[in-house]
């Protein structure tokens, strides 16, 4: 059965079906980050086809993932025509839920690094070496911005159209388990493992229960953000793998014991605690009803009136 997600606004263009909506996505992603990708790793600033070289390289990264929330803004307006707040950007005080949700995120990141050093998985080397240079403070500072642009366009892409895309034509569960299976084969790398792809797997699962619970992408964008980045900035671990090269903001932490315990190159996300948390929030939000906020706010998100 047909269901609708953010907002009953009715496509006037073109929905892909849903087995075909993934696939799309994909698409647009390579065409669209490919030419960036080449032109930093041809300028050094990232390994070819890798990951970024230094906090630079990071910062960067908002090239790529601009161009490719520009292609998906494009084919939402001009291919489906409907609103961008119909793929998500809708209801008020988006920002206030931004900033809640990077609260969150932040929160959740400290809590399993915690987790994890107290039970043995990391050992304190030094605490707030980014404080004894001041330029660290400001690549910190920059990447923030740069994870924003980077988790942001992520969810907008993958919970915020793929997403509705997919309940158009078929249904809720559709739509969680093709958009995280989306957003599993985007993050395929040599290096990946299978707890690794089980872990991104259920980490698209939590977000799309967030996404179901608030009926906006505003507040997981802002969650995604201040993982990302807490986690690439407060302990001088990798986050997804990837070594952003600054010391750290809070800590500086040295992985110790089993990697199942602190996720040895993978960082935090790599960890059992990580796996577990993100699977019981994810289990309660979808226990919790769904915000009946799309019905109260008036357009763009109210029920489409003819």
């Amino acid at each position: 059965m047909t269901q609708m997600v953010f907002s009953d606004e009715p496509a006037k263009g073109w929905i892909a079906p849903s087995i075909a909506a993934p696939f799309i996505c994909i698409f647009l992603l390579v065409i669209s980050m490919l030419p960036g990708d080449l032109g930093l790793a041809y300028l050094g600033f990232t390994e070819p086809m890798g990951p970024p070289r230094g906090p630079f390289g990071f910062f960067l990264m908002l090239v790529s993932f601009s161009a490719l929330g520009l292609a998906v803004s494009g084919w939402v307006r001009w291919v489906e025509k409907r609103s961008l707040a119909s793929a998500g950007l809708c209801g008020e005080g988006g920002l206030k839920k931004f900033l809640t949700g990077l609260a969150v995120g932040v929160a959740m990141m400290g809590a399993i690094v915690t987790a994890i050093a107290i039970s043995g998985g990391y050992r304190v080397a030094d605490l707030a070496p980014a404080f004894a240079t001041p330029a660290a403070l400001g690549w910190i500072a920059l990447l923030l911005a740069g994870f924003a642009v980077q988790a942001s366009v992520e969810e907008y892409v993958f919970r915020g159209w793929l997403f509705s895309t997919i309940m158009r034509r078929w249904n809720m569960t559709a739509a969680f388990i093709l958009s995280s299976a989306a957003f599993t084969f985007a993050h395929l790398s040599p290096r990946a493992t299978v707890p690794d792809l089980v872990m991104t797997f259920i980490f698209a699962i939590f977000a799309c229960a967030w996404v179901r619970r608030s009926n906006s992408i505003w507040g997981v964008m802002g969650w995604h953000v201040g993982w990302n980045w807490f986690g690439g900035t407060g302990f001088a671990v990798p986050i997804t793998g990837l070594d952003t090269g600054l010391p750290a903001l809070v800590v500086k932490l040295v992985p110790v014991g089993p990697a199942w315990l602190n996720g040895a190159g993978e960082g935090p996300e790599g960890s059992v605690f990580t796996l577990a948390l993100l699977t019981v929030a994810s289990l309660v939000m979808l226990m919790l009803p769904r915000s009946r906020e799309r019905n109260e706010i008036g357009p763009p998100c109210s029920r489409h009136q003819p």
